[in-house]
């Protein structure tokens, strides 16, 4: 038909039935129709099946008191009959009555040969468009709707993919029930949704219609896509990798020797004197295991790092004993990007002393100066071997519980992650504490490298919280004095930590054989307040917040005629979208210099589709206005709700209005 023809079929056949109102009724009946027809036997001809849409789903029609009486019946014996909400019987003997007037008032159409083949459920087969004339509408309005004999027939003959145009699927459900009758796996989609209109639900059925193997012509979606030649498999066994030379990575290309160090990649001789440079990078994704040493949220580079710095420059400089490390301003670890190390290691003195820096910056701040973070002085190792341990754990020693030790931690701004919690069992004896600390597994190989592992070691010393008198938080390692290491690679600690003042330790760490791994004269803690500020240049961002300025308008110019779509602003002038506007402007209503509109955030279930539905909305809207020249003399305005926090009481942000 025609697009004026189809308009007259449909115009003219309501107003016919018209007639018909107030006089018959119409149920829904979820029974198979032979059912139904026996039920229906009893009422003389009063109902009648209107529709066969499923093996389950039959209309009836007829007088109005006879469907709502059997409906009452049928629900009385669980069935679930509803009544339809009109007040006419299509389909049943009641349009009789208007046969001629439609004969009459759609004689003058003509029906021509159609595109897309034409499956009737009044015939019950295959029809040539050109027939439907005057006498078929009729028909389809009298008989019985064979809508479930029809898709069978379809099914049979192959067909597996059904799509319901309409704003509400209503079908779909007994198309499915004839599929799954028939024992054939059919694709059942629906273009529109109540409260779910527009492109992407189309677009979203022509996916989902994709996804069940239906060839779209994706040309029609997408205009000027194109495919492209993909690269073939790894396992073809061609490469597509950059040749970059390895020189470009190889320190020894720069004239440095390598250190086999985690931390530390490189070490130099100063030309025309004993100094040496060593230098590293490091961040949280070359070591992630710093990130396990936060304090108040901030990764700190752990000061028992400082000292296995400073222990393998001592190598290095055949001074192995730290005789003395004060740390300065701590190391804040950026979240992304690296850090720069580097240490100097100045001339021997008379006695053969060394001093010791250790500066650092990261690398997006290439041009700013080093920051100075540690300071020490480097020794020879004395003559004498060190004491090993004799038994363990010692007599007298009484086990202490530490199973909430790292929430203690955690409540006081110390957060440790897996890698820095390896205490195993403590005990106490006086004013000593000793303890077995384990490093996990995936450091093993870091350790190996290591005079000894800083992550091992900070457990070791985390142990000085459960000294008597102490308030159970952790401290921070400040100044160490008399360090000597020993066997190097440990993995496994029996530490014995002993307070010999106020906010000062010493520690004796060995082997499970006994062995020394590293002695402490005197440590001294501090809160994390008292040992060092952060360093500016690691975390400039934390002298930075967003804060927000409440905004004043021009005092000198009055304020703008204004507007609003549905109800953006309640109590403004408002129209309910801009086809409402448009409509007002041609009225001759005059536009407002401003127009505020909202959009509201999809309700669905999913947050990602809720940010890309209320985003297309949004994008939608902007389209349509700028499409239309009546707005161009007037600016729109978004209106979004919880897109943004400006202050601690505000709500939490709305992905969705925030995308806008």
């Amino acid at each position: 038909l025609s697009l004026d023809d189809g308009a007259r079929v449909v115009a003219l056949r309501s107003r016919a039935v018209g007639v018909l109102a107030g006089h018959g009724g119409m149920a829904s009946v979820p029974l198979p129709v032979g059912e139904v027809w026996e039920r229906l036997s009893g009422w003389g001809g009063r109902l009648s099946v209107a529709a066969v849409n499923g093996p389950l789903s039959t209309v009836i029609s007829g007088d109005a008191d006879a469907v709502a009486e059997l409906v009452e019946g049928l629900v009385a014996e669980g069935v679930r009959a509803r009544l339809i909400e009109v007040d006419y019987a299509s389909h049943s003997s009641h349009v009789e009555e208007i046969r001629e007037q439609l004969l009459s008032d759609l004689a003058g159409i003509t029906p021509r040969p159609g595109v897309v083949p034409f499956f009737s459920t009044v015939t019950g087969g295959w029809l040539d468009t050109k027939n439907l004339d005057a006498e078929y509408w009729y028909r389809n309005l009298r008989e019985t709707v064979e809508f479930g004999k029809a898709t069978e027939t379809l099914l049979a003959d192959g067909f597996r993919f059904f799509v319901e145009v309409g704003p509400h699927p209503v079908l779909g459900v007994a198309v499915g029930e004839s599929a799954e009758a028939a024992g054939v796996d059919a694709a059942v989609l629906g273009t529109l949704r109540r409260g779910e209109g527009g492109q992407e639900q189309v677009l979203r059925a022509v996916g989902r219609a994709w996804e069940r193997g239906l060839d779209v012509d994706w040309s029609g979606v997408f205009p000027g896509a194109r495919r492209v030649e993909l690269p073939t498999y790894a396992f073809q066994r061609s490469r597509y990798w950059f040749d970059v030379p390895t020189t470009s990575w190889d320190v020894a290309s720069a004239g440095l020797a390598t250190t086999g160090h985690p931390l530390l990649g490189a070490v130099t001789p100063v030309a025309d004197s004993d100094e040496l440079l060593l230098s590293g990078r490091i961040s949280l994704d070359t070591h992630p295991w710093l990130a396990d040493h936060a304090v108040s949220g901030i990764v700190l580079f752990p000061g028992t790092a400082f000292l296995e710095l400073a222990l393998r420059a001592g190598a290095e400089a055949e001074c192995p004993v730290v005789e003395e490390l004060t740390l300065g301003s701590a190391l804040a670890l950026p979240a992304e990007g690296a850090v720069h190390l580097q240490l100097r290691v100045a001339a021997p003195d008379g006695d053969g002393r060394r001093r010791l820096s250790v500066f650092a910056r990261t690398a997006r701040d290439a041009d700013a100066p080093w920051t100075e973070h540690a300071t020490g002085t480097l020794a020879p190792r004395p003559a004498g071997d060190p004491a090993g341990l004799l038994s363990w754990p010692p007599s007298g020693a009484e086990p202490v519980d530490t199973g909430d030790l790292y929430e203690r931690f955690a409540e006081a701004g110390h957060h440790y992650g897996p890698a820095f919690r390896g205490i195993r069992a403590a005990w106490l004896r006086g004013g000593e504490v000793f303890a077995e600390v384990v490093l996990p597994e995936p450091q093993h190989a870091d350790a190996a490298g290591c005079v000894l592992h800083p992550a091992l070691l900070d457990a070791a010393l985390q142990t000085a919280a459960l000294l008597p008198d102490q308030d159970g938080r952790a401290r921070l390692p400040f100044s160490w004095n008399g360090v000597t290491g020993g066997i190097t690679g440990a993995t496994t600690l029996r530490v014995r930590l002993a307070a010999d003042a106020p906010d000062s330790v010493t520690l004796h760490a060995h082997d499970l054989s006994g062995r020394q791994v590293l002695g402490v004269e005197s440590l001294l803690l501090r809160p994390p307040a008292e040992g060092g500020s952060l360093s500016a240049s690691a975390h400039a961002d934390l002298l930075y917040r967003l804060d927000w300025i409440p905004a004043t308008g021009p005092a000198d110019s009055a304020p703008p005629s204004w507007g609003a779509l549905g109800g953006a602003v309640p109590g403004a002038v408002s129209w309910q979208d801009l086809d409402a506007l448009g409509a007002a402007l041609g009225a001759g209503a005059a536009l407002p210099e401003v127009i505020v509109a909202a959009v509201a955030t999809a309700d669905l279930p999913d947050a990602a589709d809720r940010v890309r539905v209320t985003a297309h909305r949004g994008l939608a809207l902007v389209q349509e206005w700028l499409a239309d020249e009546r707005f161009a003399g007037a600016r729109l305005v978004l209106l979004t709700r919880d897109a943004v926090r400006t202050g601690p009481v505000d709500r939490p942000v709305d992905p969705a209005q925030a995308a806008l």
